[in-house]
């Protein structure tokens, strides 16, 4: 920043600021974006050809977020143009900056803003939009919160059920049953944004007070959001933190199952741990509970949409892993305690959630609305 009094009125400071030196180069900040206008620019080459071939549609639903949506209004302007509002980014409040130990740069901030630009393009130009959670409808712009609907995108509940005859196998050959002591936690990938560090922390202390629980950790070792580690990933960092601490043959890391697999292990389930950010919620949240589940999740929102404390789940601070302990084990400690919490759980997913029932039927009126 330089100082410029040359024009300045009586009284005003003006303060000047030099160009960079590469200013006609591409800012790598952009990078998102360069990627968004091709994609963008693909799609619309791709519908013009349907166009050509007489192909118009009545609807088209697309997700804002990635360019597809930039230029669909420039071939159909007729067209419904439906967008999924799945996430708008904050500098604040939401993800970024929530957890303490793993701090973001004001550089970092900068970029996220800007990788809203597509995303503001893209819903200028919707008809409506459809938020799975009110949490996530809140995370956009109030110019443009009146035209999406919050329909989530829906649980197979007829799938998705209880089973007290799940079994299910571990690698080592033993089987498990719901008569059996089972913790169960899932992420898509084990990675803080939901809660994988919080977790390893707790484990140490919940398999002393659980002397014969069974864990049971689904997820892969790749990064769906948030940043990775140099030369390692989150499952070998917390396991080089804490992994001395515990009892390997309790702890089962499964990767990722099959999804009929992934059900009986929900099925089979004593206790059953989510944690997030506050950031998208998880369908295996919900499939959790629609399984019967007795689920533990963070005190952070969306999960506080759908959760009540003692109701149909428990919830805990994110961070907080003595409570986590202490609330995990006594769930596990009295077990057959837990029949209206379980059917509590369901019954919030049946009644709110069900693909079927609720879900489907919103998504299609919501599509149809204004066809002629």
């Amino acid at each position: 920043m330089r100082d410029n009094f040359r024009d300045a009125m009586p009284g005003a400071y003006l303060a000047g600021y030099e160009m960079p030196a590469d200013a006609m180069l591409t800012h790598p900040w952009l990078d998102s974006l360069e990627l968004a206008v091709r994609r963008g620019q693909a799609v619309y080459r791709g519908l013009l050809d349907l166009k050509k071939r007489g192909f118009i549609p009545d609807v088209v639903l697309v997700h804002p977020g990635w360019g597809e949506a930039l230029f669909v209004k420039d071939v159909f302007p007729a067209c419904r143009l439906v967008s999924f509002c799945e996430f708008y980014y904050q500098a604040e409040g939401q993800d970024i900056g929530f957890d303490p130990a793993l701090p973001t740069s004001e550089d970092d901030k900068l970029k996220l803003r800007l990788r809203n630009m597509v995303q503001l393009q893209s819903l200028s130009c919707m008809d409506v939009g459809i938020s799975p959670t009110q949490w996530q409808r809140q995370s956009y712009p109030s110019i443009v919160q009146d035209r999406i609907e919050v329909i989530h995108d829906g649980i197979d509940t007829d799938t998705v059920k209880p089973d007290p005859a799940a079994r299910f196998q571990l690698p080592d050959g033993r089987w498990l049953t719901s008569n059996d002591e089972v913790i169960t936690f899932v992420n898509r990938n084990l990675e803080p944004c939901r809660g994988f560090m919080s977790f390893m922390r707790s484990l140490p202390d919940l398999l002393r007070a659980r002397p014969h629980a069974e864990v049971l950790i689904l997820g892969g070792d790749s990064v769906s959001y948030g940043q990775g580690l140099l030369n390692m990933t989150w499952r070998q960092a917390l396991l080089e933190e804490v992994g001395s601490q515990l009892d390997l043959k309790r702890v089962h890391f499964l990767g990722k199952i099959p999804y009929t697999n992934f059900l009986k292990m929900l099925q089979i389930s004593s206790a059953h741990i989510y944690l997030t950010y506050p950031f998208i919620l998880s369908w295996s949240m919900l499939e959790a509970m629609a399984a019967g589940c007795v689920v533990v999740g963070s005190r952070t929102a969306p999960v506080e949409e759908v959760i009540l404390d003692q109701e149909n789940g428990y919830l805990v601070d994110f961070f907080d892993t003595d409570a986590l302990v202490r609330i995990v084990a006594s769930i596990c400690s009295a077990r057959e305690s837990q029949a209206q919490i379980r059917l509590a759980a369901r019954q919030t997913i049946l009644d709110k959630f069900d693909l079927k029932r609720h879900c489907l039927p919103k998504q299609i009126a919501l599509l149809e609305q204004g066809i002629n």
